[in-house]
């Protein structure tokens, strides 16, 4: 059963190393993430899944200790998931992780996560709703206790500057979004367009519907930390507990 979830956005930014001199403008962000962490490891669960947006070649699942890097973007920083790197060296062999889970990673390590075994999930952007609401409820149903750390970024159409430019559909879009995960409204997630989210570059779209799927009945309360949209895409930061 679902017990808690953190929703955070997945850019390599959020590393410090990665975004170098812009760092500090996006402390507030990375402060929210670790709030949001903070609120797992509270729900004491038996199971972290770690869900992220893939690529085709980095969909499905990563064991607990899969390597990831940020040297595809200029920095010489590797992470695992959920060990140490000594532990990580044995386990960690095979696919690297995706940039969304990478991040995720880089997130539990800078908040010494302890709290339970993690595992992580690539999602696809073409998977479809009810497959993404199916994910979700497998997820909540593999263990007693469960909780989600969901990586997924909002529309990167907010403003003229933004990777696809301006679309006047993005800042609603990203509204109901932001409503969503402030209520803890799964039902509301489950009904987003993935269409629309496709067309607004939403990455968050199918993370955010398999948390849908996984919250369905588990009767959460939502808190929603950080919405801002810096660089013109939409950054959500949110806790369902």
């Amino acid at each position: 059963m679902l017990v808690a979830a953190a929703v955070c956005p997945c850019p390599p930014l959020l590393v410090p190393e990665v975004a170098q001199g812009a760092a500090p403008e996006l402390e507030p962000l990375r402060a929210a993430c670790s709030d949001a962490v903070a609120v797992l490891a509270a729900a004491r669960p038996d199971r972290l899944a770690v869900l992220g947006p893939a690529e085709p070649a980095g969909r499905g699942a990563y064991q607990e200790g899969a390597a990831g890097s940020f040297r595809p973007f200029g920095v010489h920083l590797d992470v695992v998931l959920g060990r140490s790197g000594e532990e990580a060296e044995e386990g960690g062999a095979g696919r690297q992780l995706p940039a969304s889970l990478a991040v995720g990673a880089w997130l539990l390590a800078r908040t010494g996560w302890s709290a339970a075994p993690v595992e992580g999930l690539g999602v696809g952007e073409p998977l479809g709703v009810e497959r993404c609401l199916q994910a979700g409820r497998e997820l909540a149903a593999s263990a007693e206790r469960v909780a989600l750390l969901v990586m997924g970024d909002g529309s990167a159409r907010r403003s003229e500057k933004a990777p696809g430019y301006l679309d006047e559909r993005a800042g609603p879009f990203d509204e109901s979004v932001a409503a969503a995960l402030a209520a803890a409204d799964a039902a509301a997630l489950a009904t987003l367009d993935e269409r629309l989210a496709a067309e607004l570059l939403a990455a968050g779209r199918a993370p955010w519907q398999v948390l849908a799927g996984a919250a369905e009945g588990a009767g959460l309360s939502g808190t929603l930390l950080y919405d801002e949209a810096p660089y013109g895409v939409g950054y959500f930061v949110a806790t369902w507990s």
